[in-house]
């Protein structure tokens, strides 16, 4: 056990003094900060889009969900993320890249102005809170198996860890950690598999597999067919509209860039993420060869501790740790920077690759400094939220999807109109869409005992209205809505408000060494 400890500590060490040392590189810019001087080349975009979305819940919520319900109910994680990559790539990645924002918020501002911008950040800052409780939920098993604290303060632990690593280093920080993190996930993926195919064998239980395509029918839910779909659907299209991500995009060195690191990460997330549901596959017959039973503890968890080399656990769980800290790290910058740029409208006029313009709006006065600053300072109520979440809801495939569906519900339609169909895309029909689908959401979260098969602890009122066999089918009810509501009330409006098309703004590149290339 000493072995792993000192792996753990020594991979949490690393990653915060490579935090710590690239944060020379911000420089007092807010733009450094948040999207890294829009130089990221593409291994480092690649790596960063590939780290960010094999987080903590794709590999421990991967391996429970597999273990408990079947291989679709785990890989749809890495599956739905995959697709979202390669969705971006497709039609968003150089788009977005060229429009130069600093926030994805930036972009609803421009298109449809600034009631839009602050409730479209209300909702992503919600739906990452949740992601980012994921993330610490995680952190929090991981720490009380295997240093000896208990569930909550391994939470606080790793919480406080991930606030010091974001507040310092930003998005250079967390594109230079993923480098590392994404070797050693790789590697650990596929030595975890390669060690378990060689010594014990891959074991698949009859209606458990890949074959078992009753898992994915969305004609018959009896092996919980909606809720898959719904894992792959939410993730697939909700994470397009997700500020971690598209901080990604936007910090691309092109558009070019933007889309083929899309792709590579999409492919990354499926050759490191499927290894984990082969292996939860085949978790209960090992367990049963040595004698030992996972009881409530992570199924991935106890195939470390007892079923493999102590050099293979450290490797698997250090790539975990890596993955939860860069995921927890763009979480809490992504939301922070949408609280302070496009929530309290703090602004960088003289920056030359500033693309919207200060209006006097905001409740504190404009600049580079005070942007960075207030950025880093609203860090603090963002960990504690997601902490909150983490502690109350002890469940990590949940609060990943959740958070997803909720983006899914109400921002990706105004997205996707507002790129390839502004013509009809007003501002009262974005704000309309948006409320209707993510309340909408938000409603059935609160009207259903369970979200994605895991007991709703967090809030549920009990009634009669929404039956609770809609569990997975309600994640496809609310952007219906949502949609429904965006056509309406463009279909009114169209004529009486503008419709402005959002076009590249000017822009500055920095390269990944933080120097202007010019």
């Amino acid at each position: 056990m000493s072995v792993i400890l000192y792996g753990l500590v020594g991979m949490i060490l690393l990653t915060m003094a490579v935090g710590l040392y690239v944060a020379k590189k911000i420089e007092g810019d807010s733009v450094n900060y948040i999207v890294a001087g829009r130089g990221l080349v593409l291994p480092l975009a690649a790596a960063t889009l590939m780290a960010q979305s094999l987080d903590a819940n794709a590999t421990l919520g991967n391996t429970d969900l597999t273990a408990n319900f079947g291989f679709w109910a785990g890989a749809a994680l890495p599956i739905g993320l995959a697709g979202c990559l390669f969705l971006t790539g497709l039609f968003f990645a150089k788009p977005m890249n060229r429009m130069d924002l600093m926030t994805l918020p930036d972009f609803y501002r421009r298109k449809y102005g600034r009631v839009t911008e602050v409730v479209a950040s209300l909702i992503m800052v919600l739906s990452f809170s949740l992601l980012l409780g994921g993330n610490l939920v995680a952190g929090g098993f991981l720490f009380q198996t295997f240093m000896g604290t208990t569930f909550v303060q391994g939470v606080l632990v790793i919480s406080a860890v991930v606030f010091v690593y974001t507040i310092a280093g930003g998005l250079f920080a967390v594109a230079y950690t993923d480098v590392i993190q994404a070797v050693v996930a790789l590697t650990g993926s596929l030595a975890l598999i390669a060690y378990v195919a060689i010594n014990y064998g891959i074991t698949i239980p009859d209606g458990m597999g890949p074959t078992a395509l009753v898992q994915i029918n969305p004609l018959d839910n009896s092996a919980g067919s909606w809720i898959n779909l719904a894992t792959i659907f939410a993730l697939a299209l909700g994470d397009i509209v997700a500020i971690d991500f598209m901080e990604r995009v936007f910090a691309a060195d092109s558009p070019e860039t933007a889309q083929k690191a899309c792709f590579a990460g999409s492919a990354g997330t499926l050759i490191i993420g499927i290894p984990f549901s082969i292996v939860a596959l085949s978790a209960g017959s090992i367990l049963d060869s040595i004698g030992v039973e996972a009881g409530n503890q992570a199924v991935l968890y106890v195939l470390l501790q007892e079923a493999v080399p102590p050099w293979l656990a450290v490797l698997v769980l250090a790539g975990i740790v890596a993955a939860s800290l860069s995921t927890g790290d763009g979480a809490i910058l992504g939301t922070s920077a949408a609280l302070a740029r496009n929530v309290l409208g703090i602004r960088d006029p003289d920056s030359p690759g500033e693309g919207v313009k200060a209006d006097g709006s905001g409740f504190l006065s404009e600049g580079s400094d005070k942007l960075l600053a207030t950025t880093r300072v609203m860090a603090v109520p963002i960990t504690i939220l997601g902490a909150f979440f983490a502690i109350q809801v002890s469940a990590t495939g949940m609060l990943l999807v959740l958070a997803f569906d909720v983006a899914f519900a109400g921002l990706l339609v105004p997205l996707a109109f507002g790129i390839y169909k502004p013509d009809i895309a007003t501002a009262p029909a974005a704000l309309a869409g948006m409320l209707a689908g993510s309340l909408t959401r938000l409603a059935f979260f609160v009207l259903l005992p369970t979200t994605y098969a895991i007991q709703n602890n967090l809030l549920y009122i009990e009634n009669s209205l929404v039956p609770a066999g809609w569990d997975g089918l309600v994640t496809f009810i609310a952007p219906v809505v949502g949609l429904g509501v965006f056509l309406g009330v463009a279909f009114v409006t169209k004529d009486d408000y503008p419709t402005p098309t959002v076009t590249a703004g000017r822009r500055r590149t920095i390269v990944a060494g933080g120097d202007d290339d010019g």
